[in-house]
C-alpha cells in the first residue's frame, strides 16, 4: 500500500460526513486528488439534479484530500482547516460527478513554509465535471495548516 493509499483510507474514516454523502476518494497524489459522487435520491434536489450542497461537499472533500497528499510526510502531525470556499455552479449536474483538485503550490513549497513559518495558507482549485467531462462547477478552497495541538 502506498502512502497516498494509506492517506485515502484514513480520510475515509476521519471524515464521516463525506462518507455519509457518498463521496468516494478515488485517487490522492502530491497536491492532487480525485473524488466521485454518484447521483441518487439522497443527494438530489427538487429538479432531479445533484443538490448544490452535495456538490460543495464533493469539491471540499477532494480539496482536503489534495492537501493531505501535498503534506503526506507530516499530515498526521498537522491540523488542516478549510477557512474559506468559493464555488461557482455553471451547469446542471446529473449522474456521476468527478472532482479533480490541485493545490496552488507544490507540496515541497508548502512543507518548506511549514518548516520556516510553522504554518501555511494556500488555495486548492477544484473542477467538478459530469460523465461527459463537462465542467458543472468550479471551487476554490483556502486552507490553513498548522501543527496539531
Amino acid at each position: 500500500m502506498t502512502p497516498y493509499e494509506m492517506i485515502r483510507d484514513h480520510l475515509d474514516a476521519a471524515v464521516p460526513f463525506a462518507r455519509h454523502v457518498g463521496i468516494d476518494l478515488v485517487e490522492i497524489g502530491d497536491g492532487t486528488a480525485r473524488a466521485t459522487l454518484d447521483q441518487r435520491e439522497a443527494v438530489s434536489n427538487h429538479i432531479q439534479t445533484v443538490h448544490a450542497g452535495a456538490m460543495f461537499t464533493l469539491a471540499e472533500a477532494a480539496s482536503g484530500a489534495a492537501v493531505a497528499g501535498a503534506l503526506a510526510p507530516v499530515i498526521l502531525k498537522m491540523r488542516p482547516v478549510a477557512a474559506e470556499a468559493q464555488i461557482r455552479y455553471m451547469k446542471i449536474a446529473q449522474g456521476r460527478l468527478t472532482a479533480k483538485a490541485k493545490t496552488a503550490r507544490p507540496g515541497a513549497d508548502l512543507m518548506e513554509a511549514i518548516r520556516t513559518d510553522g504554518k501555511v495558507s494556500f488555495a486548492v482549485d477544484v473542477d467538478l465535471s459530469n460523465e461527459a467531462a463537462e465542467t458543472v462547477a468550479e471551487m476554490t478552497v483556502t486552507w490553513h495548516v498548522s501543527p496539531a495541538r
